[in-house]
């Protein structure tokens, strides 16, 4: 068991690795996903995942017995979990809404979605830029 939380941890995040490199919206987020679930594993595995010990204090004792399993990084874990599954839903209807706006969930296709216009910004800059020119008398 000491050995498979690692070498399953390793699977995950190298799985979510590839999956994030990808330029599918949809496969992007299901690798989101995966590294949650990964990290999860991680802060599971750091509590001494046994059975032998439950972290209980005897009568009148001040300590749990040694080798317990901790239970702060399993409340932990049951809160990643919520919080992951709201993020992947959320991704999840984002992914949808623009794909529907946009027509596709290519990641380089959606960047050319966005207008060649120049920003407004670009005269505040120049007129800035004239204005410091006149100042200095190089116009």
């Amino acid at each position: 068991m000491d050995l498979v939380l690692p070498i399953l941890t390793g699977v995950l995040i190298a799985c979510s690795t590839y999956l994030m490199l990808s330029r599918n919206l949809v496969r992007v987020v299901l690798g989101l996903s995966l590294l949650s679930n990964a990290v999860n594993l991680i802060i599971f595995a750091s509590g001494r995942v046994t059975r032998a010990i439950p972290p209980l204090i005897a009568e009148g004792g001040t300590l749990p017995p040694d080798g317990y399993a901790n239970p702060l990084p399993q409340a932990l874990v049951l809160t990643a979990i919520v919080i992951g599954f709201g993020l992947l839903a959320f991704a999840l209807v984002l992914t949808y809404r623009s794909y529907q706006e946009l027509g596709t969930v290519d990641t380089t296709a959606m960047r050319h979605a966005e207008p060649d216009t120049e920003s407004p910004y670009d005269d505040l800059a120049e007129a800035r830029a004239m204005r410091h020119a006149a100042e200095r008398g190089t116009v």
